[in-house]
């Protein structure tokens, strides 16, 4: 899923951003330099909105970024993140019994082994 926050970028005295969402009370990162405060937003988003949603609670619709209107050396920007459904699903899948054995041998969890070799090959 997709979404789509303005947020609101502070200097401040040592060159460094604070950033804030108007519509996401609580959600607040700081980062060291432009580049740093704009990957630090889209992180603090990420969380903040899997937070909710972990909580079941409503996601606020996002302001329009011409009602918000920063002071001072602020600017507005909108911050994109997707997030990926994580929930598990159940699948069939066949390996040799020889593997299956091994694995099982060795402790070895095969739900991970396929998660992570998938991770990898999609990346």
């Amino acid at each position: 899923m997709e979404f789509v926050y303005p947020a609101i970028f502070h200097l401040n005295d040592d060159e460094s951003y604070t950033i804030t969402y108007p519509d996401l009370p609580g959600c607040i990162s700081e980062g060291k330099s432009l580049e740093n405060a704009m990957y630090m937003a889209q992180t603090s988003l990420s969380q903040w909105i899997e937070y909710l949603n972990d909580k079941k609670q409503e996601l606020p619709n996002p302001s329009s970024i011409k009602t918000i209107k920063p002071s001072g050396d602020a600017f507005t920007n909108l911050i994109r993140i997707e997030i990926k459904d994580g929930n598990a699903v159940k699948r069939t899948v066949s390996i040799p019994k020889w593997m299956d054995d091994q694995a099982v041998e060795e402790g070895i969890n095969l739900s991970r082994v396929l998660q992570d070799a998938l991770k990898e090959r999609l990346a």
